[in-house]
């Protein structure tokens, strides 16, 4: 009997909370240790792909110049390590190699230290706001070559989706970004393929463009379904003063896929050249879609040129038209967009789009800015925030003013009562 009580005895010391707590601290160790070890096998075989790159194209490029003589190089080398290591070293993979190391040439076989997490808090919030995005372009723009060795936290898959990206800047942003943010792989190609850095270099809310895209599009109503810039290289086409709207009209009818894609979530294709008629006039509507989420028709004009209020209000004039003649009863009212190639901030500001919830306007880009231009563009997002906070900083200074007339106005209201008193007295 007693043996049989000693047995209950030990499974319940088993199965008191503090024996919970400390299996829990345990699995915390042993995961940590693991992700640790995995970090730090991502971390070698990204320096070793390095490595094997350098050596590969440092081989091809000393001996004949033939481009057979490079492939014949590379079938040799996966035969005899996919001999010795069994697998993982294909052709494909070996040119990757080659191409991680040139994309990455000026770089050193290096783990570097990882950063301070500024991207978050203790309690893991995103504190874009503290870090600043523009901080993180400037860096990518700027100062590209004061990165060196490669992060920590990215993995080869994460460095091989990289290497993809021409431009060098864009690139490192999202390197950056990757690094502060945690994303994944599928996440990282994502950011790359919807265009994430030229959206936040025209962007005026760059933090919120980029929790934006961290944490998904959420379409509840018309803003939500709109972007500022639309990136349009897909269309090819040449950024000249000499194209005209029927033109790229066109390139968007060829490349209608990748312009939905590009428009967002729940649209469908209507009509090119809508006709619409008030009395004996016709009016032609360059593109009419339908969002599918929103139940509501979203017509698109396009323009060659800078935004005009002539823009904004023959757009006016089409979403009212459109409103009386086509929508059902259980369509929402509709969506007029322009895209222009320029956008005038102060029309945008000062003219019925400002206020309206169907109407807006937004700059579509046919190509990717240059660094030059990067660097331009930077510089003058800068000046309009040092811009923005001496103004704030001025109504701050006139509101201090007041409050302290305010105070002096309160004083002698003061003085007056108390004086007032002494008279009744």
């Amino acid at each position: 009997m007693m043996n049989k009580n000693r047995k209950n005895t030990d499974k319940h010391e088993l199965t008191t909370p503090d024996n919970h707590r400390l299996f829990d601290r345990v699995v915390t160790i042993l995961e940590q240790a693991r992700t640790n070890v995995e970090r730090t096998v991502n971390s070698e075989m990204v320096l070793a792909y390095w490595l094997i790159g350098r050596e590969i194209v440092q081989a091809i490029q000393g001996g004949d110049e033939r481009a057979e003589y490079g492939k014949q190089i590379i079938k040799e080398l996966s035969v005899k390590l996919n001999d010795r290591y069994i697998k993982g070293f294909s052709t494909s993979n070996l040119w990757y190699f080659r191409q991680f190391y040139i994309v990455y040439s000026n770089r050193e076989p290096k783990i570097r230290h990882k950063a301070k997490a500024c991207g978050k808090s203790g309690s893991g919030e995103k504190l874009h706001k503290a870090c600043g995005v523009l901080e993180d372009m400037s860096l990518a723009v700027e100062k590209s070559d004061s990165i060196q060795g490669f992060s920590p936290a990215l993995s080869w898959s994460h460095y091989r989706a990289l290497t993809k990206v021409e431009n060098k800047n864009e690139r490192l942003f999202y390197e950056i970004e990757a690094e502060k943010e945690g994303w994944s792989v599928p996440v990282l190609e994502h950011q790359i393929h919807s265009f994430l850095f030229a959206r936040l270099l025209k962007s005026r809310d760059k933090n919120g463009v980029l929790e934006l895209a961290t944490e998904g599009q959420t379409v509840k109503n018309p803003a939500d379904t709109m972007k500022d810039p639309y990136i349009l290289d897909f269309l090819g086409l040449p950024d000249s003063n000499q194209l005209h709207e029927s033109e790229l009209e066109s390139a968007i009818i060829e490349n209608l896929q990748s312009f939905l894609l590009e428009l967002g979530k729940g649209f469908a294709f209507v009509a090119r050249q809508k006709r619409l008629q008030y009395e004996d006039e016709f009016f032609y509507v360059d593109l009419v879609f339908y969002n599918c989420i929103l139940k509501s028709y979203l017509l698109v004009d396009l323009k060659i040129g800078k935004l005009t209020h002539q823009d904004v209000g023959q757009m006016d004039s089409y979403v009212r038209m459109f409103d009386d003649i086509f929508i059902a009863k259980d369509d929402n009212p509709t969506i007029g967009l322009i895209l222009c190639s320029e956008k005038n901030e102060a029309i945008a500001r000062y003219s019925m789009l400002n206020n309206s919830r169907q109407l807006f306007a937004s700059k579509y880009m046919l190509y990717l800015p240059t660094e030059e231009e990067l660097e331009r563009e930077l510089k003058r997002e800068r000046r309009l925030i040092e811009e923005k906070q001496s103004i704030d900083d001025s109504n701050n200074q006139t509101d201090d003013g007041n409050n302290q007339t305010d105070d002096g106005n309160n004083q002698t209201d003061d003085g007056n009562n108390q004086t007032d008193k002494d008279l009744s007295l």
